[in-house]
């Protein structure tokens, strides 16, 4: 593995380059905990929202709790969106301009994924 600063990680930064033996070390690697916390926060939400349905609660109130599990999952995609673009995007950067120019094709497609909720 490359460990400069100039270079990322090999397989780091690329998709499905996930190997049995080793995984990769993801740039959101430091908040893994913080967003774990917050799917499982989602997670609870979401069965919260289960049991507003099972219950007859008005609708207004479901509504509502959907807009925020729905924000909450935002935050979680913008987080590793702003991970990915100082971790992987930045070191393609610094190499190669192939590497950086895919990163940011990368980027702006997965952009373009979020934007089509």
């Amino acid at each position: 593995m490359t460990t400069s600063v100039t270079q990322q990680p090999a397989g780091e930064c690329t998709p499905g380059s996930e190997v049995a033996s080793a995984r990769p070390v993801r740039g959101y690697a430091s908040g893994k905990d913080d967003y774990l916390a917050r799917l499982r926060k989602i997670e609870g939400q979401v069965r919260g929202l289960q049991k507003m349905i099972e219950d007859d609660r008005w609708c207004p109130h479901v509504v509502t709790q959907v807009s925020s599990v729905n924000r909450a999952l935002q935050e979680v995609a913008v987080g590793l969106l702003n991970d990915h673009l100082h971790h992987c995007v930045m070191a393609a950067a610094r190499g190669a301009d192939a590497d950086g120019e895919e990163r940011l094709d990368e980027v702006a497609g997965t952009i373009r994924q979020v934007l089509r909720l």
